[in-house]
């Protein structure tokens, strides 16, 4: 590749099935779709519960009758 030849780009990186757009519009086609952020496959090993920390924290407490016993038991959540 020489100065001021472009990025090489795969010929069947997408194909027009429909109308016949200009050099122009396909360029900017290409930008808008390459500006945006790369799609994150899904975790295929969610993180374990095992190793949550928000169920160290402290849940709040609110006064009333029975509040200092819950206090001591542990939450459900």
């Amino acid at each position: 590749m020489s100065a001021g030849d472009g990025p090489v780009v795969d010929a069947t990186a997408f194909d027009v099935l429909a109308g016949h757009p200009t050099e122009q519009e396909l360029a900017v086609v290409v930008s808008v779709l390459s500006s945006l952020p790369a799609v994150q496959p899904e975790q295929s090993n969610p993180p374990s519960n095992w190793s949550n920390r928000a169920g160290m924290m402290r849940h709040p407490i609110h006064p009333g009758p029975g509040a200092w016993r819950a206090s001591a038991l542990p939450h459900p959540q």
